[in-house]
């Protein structure tokens, strides 16, 4: 017996370590094509993949069954593949669906072998590394580059050198904004705005210690100070906004929800209509001009072109493909070509037309329902009483809105880590619906001793 436990635990050290590197691996795809370069970082996903599968096949998850995925899910991603048909660029939509597919199976991975705790632990790990190796990274050119960083693969150009180029801009010491190991202060901002979410419920939960959940709780924040990005802070007050109301439904009863959700409807109208009326006056807030940096011209740009294929779109490609039509000429923001409309919305329309909106539409709102009902939804056990509220059932749902906000402005809900996130929620809730308790919270064990679950 104690054998067997013992091969549990390393079992169990063995899954959650992948699913750490991994989780990290997709929050900073930027920082490993920095460093690897991309045919670097295209064998760096070939190894997890094949990780992944190696574990999913030993671990044998006895409720897993390919037709019960998600529907929303399986149509999204047959109408991706589908239009390598029609695609205006095939070999690229090819890429583009076989990159989709290895995530999404990825993901479904992780859903399946990770419990919901595990599944916040990994993550929170992952941050950690994420947000401390950049102000580390940050740190190290401050101190001793002194100057702007490059990748090591890239030559600086002729003239002017973009500021999109740059690995660190070497702006710690005077207030940022930093990039870190992203290469983005938008894309660092946010990660620190997912890290804060998951540290703050982990140190109400009490699943971390106080002194190591405060100080992540402190880096996260400082982070956000140092890089300051709009959608970020736009997106914190969503969250924070988010998290009233959540709390408001678990003290009324499910059949007087009716209200709050009319208040919330209202209250996301007006809001709405507002930013968009006084766009100047209220991005000017964050420091951003009403053009959101030259998105709107972006989007525009999208606008037309996808008018010429508006059903079915030009064909699936999630990052554009910058050496091909009509993506070679389509945009260009500080002499670097775009990877993407800035809005996966817009996206997916263009690369999809309006049905494949309307299935990635589904898919995201299928499983905003599902984690907002985990998160409100109070807790049985069979018949009796019903259990306490549990902290942790809130993280999804508050990451889910999160996530929303941010694909107004970034597209990455359809690449790497965003996908990633939605595809788990969609597949973990699908399989894995029980609602924690407070008792779970406070009864956690460590990882480390946590036996393989049976059956």
């Amino acid at each position: 017996m104690a054998e067997i436990t013992r091969e549990a635990k390393h079992h169990r050290l063995g899954v959650n370590a992948y699913a750490t590197a991994t989780f990290f691996i997709a929050l900073g795809g930027n920082a490993f094509r920095n460093l690897l370069g991309l045919q670097g970082y295209v064998a760096l996903v070939v190894v997890v993949f094949g990780i992944g599968i190696a574990l999913f096949i030993k671990q044998r998850p006895e409720r897993f069954r390919w037709y019960r995925l998600p529907a929303p899910l399986t149509l999204f991603l047959l109408f991706a593949a589908l239009s390598i048909l029609w695609s205006q660029y095939r070999l690229e939509s090819l890429l583009g669906v076989t990159a989709q597919l290895i995530t999404t199976a990825v993901a479904v991975i992780l859903a399946l072998l990770l419990t919901w705790q595990e599944t916040l632990s990994t993550l929170a790990s992952a941050f950690r590394y994420l947000l401390g190796l950049s102000i580390v990274f940050e740190l190290f050119v401050s101190l001793f580059i002194r100057e702007p960083l490059l990748p090591w693969w890239i030559e600086a150009p002729e003239g002017k050198t973009p500021n999109l180029l740059y690995w660190s801009r070497d702006l710690l010491f005077e207030g940022g904004p930093i990039q870190g190991l992203l290469g983005s202060s938008t894309l660092l901002g946010f990660a620190a705005l997912l890290g804060l979410i998951v540290f703050v419920i982990q140190l109400r939960a009490g699943t971390v210690r106080p002194f190591a959940g405060w100080f992540w709780v402190i880096v996260a924040l400082a982070t956000l100070v140092l890089t300051r990005p709009a959608t970020a802070l736009i997106a914190g007050g969503v969250v924070v906004v988010s998290l009233f109301f959540a709390l408001w439904a678990r003290r009324a009863k499910a059949d007087h929800r009716m209200p709050m959700y009319f208040i919330g409807a209202a209250l996301l109208a007006a809001c709405g209509t507002l930013a968009i009326v006084f766009r100047d006056s209220f991005f000017g807030i964050f420091g951003k001009s009403g053009s959101l940096t030259g998105r709107t011209e972006t989007w525009q740009k999208v606008i037309d072109l996808g008018s010429e294929h508006p059903t079915v779109g030009w064909g699936w490609v999630s990052y554009w493909a910058p050496w091909v039509e009509p993506f070679k000429s389509l945009d260009v923001q500080g002499g670097i070509p775009v990877m993407h409309a800035h809005n996966a919305w817009l996206d997916v329309w263009f690369q999809l037309g309006f049905i494949g909106l309307a299935l990635f539409g589904l898919l995201v709102f299928v499983t905003t329902w599902r984690v907002w009902f985990r998160a409100v939804d109070q807790p049985r056990r069979g018949p009796g009483a019903p259990l306490p509220y549990a902290t942790s059932a809130l993280w999804p749902f508050l990451i889910m809105m999160a996530m929303l906000v941010q694909s107004l402005t970034e597209s990455r809900m359809i690449v790497e880590s965003g996908w990633l996130l939605l595809v788990l929620f969609t597949v973990k809730t699908r399989f894995d619906y029980e609602v924690p308790s407070s008792q779970d919270d406070q009864k956690r064990i460590p990882w480390r001793d946590t036996p393989i679950p049976r059956g």
